[in-house]
């Protein structure tokens, strides 16, 4: 799959789990739904800067969570991560995601450049 696909000045990000990046077998960020949402977070902006954007970029925020009770915790690590005007969001729950994931998010960015 593609991690990015570029339509005119639109960019689709897949969707990003809280992998822990670096050799061996993928692994989850440890610390649960507050880890797994700063490193989902953190994959997205690695991401957006290996194809030359930022999180400024970002205009549609789509965040699948395996337990809604959780979106408070994806809501403060996302608020270190966005400034005002932030993007569109939806939250959506969700049976379970791929590798036992707690949160998973995917986006889409405007290029203005």
């Amino acid at each position: 799959f593609s991690e990015a696909v570029r339509v005119g000045n639109t960019v689709y990000l897949s969707g990003q789990l809280g992998n822990v990046p670096g050799p061996g077998p993928i692994k989850l960020a440890p610390g649960g739904m507050a880890g797994e949402a700063k490193q989902v977070m953190d994959n997205i902006q690695t991401a957006l800067q290996a194809h030359g954007l930022s999180m400024a970029d970002v205009v549609k925020l789509n965040v699948y969570l395996t337990d809604l009770a959780n979106f408070a915790k994806v809501n403060e690590t996302m608020a270190k991560y966005f400034v005002e005007p932030y993007p569109a969001r939806a939250a959506v729950g969700v049976a379970s995601l791929p590798r036992g994931a707690l949160v998973e998010a995917d986006g889409v960015m405007v290029l203005t450049k």
